[in-house]
């Protein structure tokens, strides 16, 4: 399943790169794009564990970027 998500407060492009990076090595997560400029977040990851693995790309990006919310 591919999805977009509109991110808050994302401030920094390296942060980005690097949140990117770190949802790209979750279990069950094909491909994910995470973009500054536009402000969204790419992710095509497994359909049966979708929820749960978003749950886990929240807790990635907490550590990256505290303030930002992907916004579901």
């Amino acid at each position: 399943m591919k999805k977009k998500f509109k991110l808050q407060d994302l401030d920094c492009a390296n942060c980005a790169a690097k949140m990117e990076e770190a949802i790209k090595k979750i279990d069950g997560v094909n491909d994910a794009s995470m973009s500054f400029m536009t402000q969204k977040l790419t992710i095509d990851a497994a359909d049966d564990r979708f929820e749960a693995i978003m749950d886990e790309v929240e807790k990635v990006c907490a550590k990256v970027e505290p303030d930002m919310k992907i916004l579901r």
